[in-house]
């Protein structure tokens, strides 16, 4: 059985009484080279237990098997439990799990003394809440997965372009990021309306910036919750404990300029102003 092949894959789904649906954003590749290339770049193999997130009915899970010591799935809809078992059969390295990911304890996984990485096709509308949560996490040495290339973008973008935003700088400020590839819509069943992306973050070992976490991202939450104000009005809105004045001031201690947006601001520089705002 080829997992990529449109014929098996309708095949089995049929056998097992299945149907798509849109609610969980069920789209299946049908491109051999994509799950090959992500399994290849994703950093598997030996010594490592890969963690996969929505396997569907297992093209990834295939060639992380044949690469990584140990693979755990989290599948959340129970139909696709006994086509994971079909298709799967004899991978004994296997462990497929039936969750929902954004309610799963991470911590409760056994990843068997491995070194943890995530390679995943992640369900486009969780996208955004599972990539926060898994570089949350801290567990991870890296995680690859297949996203909408605008979220991609938003991951990857630089200062000064309207994909760079609060989530880019989250991103960065907890792994290196990088675009992998890009992947068209003509490499799934169904054909999803929108292009896909596959991105690696590498894990950092301590933050590129020395300064408490929790101001910081106060900080640029404020400042790109209303992007287009000038980081003293849109720093008003958001740390209402500060006047203006003294928010200004703190903008020019930082070397910034008053008209200043947070989207030309680097992680460096949000740090330079948090300290200066909250010394």
């Amino acid at each position: 059985m080829e997992l990529t092949n449109i014929n098996d894959i309708r095949a089995v789904l049929s056998a097992n009484g299945f149907t798509f649906s849109k609610s969980m954003g069920q789209n299946f590749l049908t491109a051999a080279w994509v799950p090959e290339r992500i399994a290849d770049e994703c950093g598997a193999g030996a010594g490592v237990c890969a963690l996969e997130i929505g396997p569907g009915i297992g093209c990834l899970t295939e060639k992380l098997c044949e690469r990584a010591e140990r693979v755990i799935a989290v599948e959340l809809d129970k139909r696709l439990i006994p086509v994971l078992a079909q298709t799967l059969a004899g991978r004994d390295n296997l462990t497929v799990i039936n969750a929902d990911v954004m309610a799963l304890d991470l911590n409760s996984l056994d990843f068997a003394g491995l070194r943890p990485i995530v390679a995943a096709n992640l369900p486009y509308n969780i996208t955004s809440p599972v990539i926060t949560k898994l570089l949350g996490s801290g567990l991870f040495s890296s995680v690859t997965v297949m996203v909408q290339r605008e979220v991609a973008d938003r991951i990857c973008a630089e200062p000064k372009t309207a994909d760079y935003g609060a989530f880019t700088l989250f991103c960065r400020y907890k792994a290196e990021c990088r675009k992998l590839f890009n992947v068209p819509s003509s490499c799934f069943e169904p054909r999803p309306k929108v292009e896909s992306a596959v991105v690696r973050m590498d894990m950092r070992e301590k933050p590129p910036v020395s300064i408490d976490e929790k101001a910081l991202f106060r900080v640029i939450r404020a400042a790109f919750n209303q992007r287009r104000k000038t980081l003293a009005n849109a720093l008003s809105s958001g740390i209402s404990e500060l006047d203006k004045e003294k928010i200004k001031a703190a903008i020019e201690k930082a070397g910034l300029s008053p008209t200043a947006r947070g989207e030309e601001l680097s992680l460096e520089k949000f740090a330079a102003l948090t300290q200066s705002l909250f010394d």
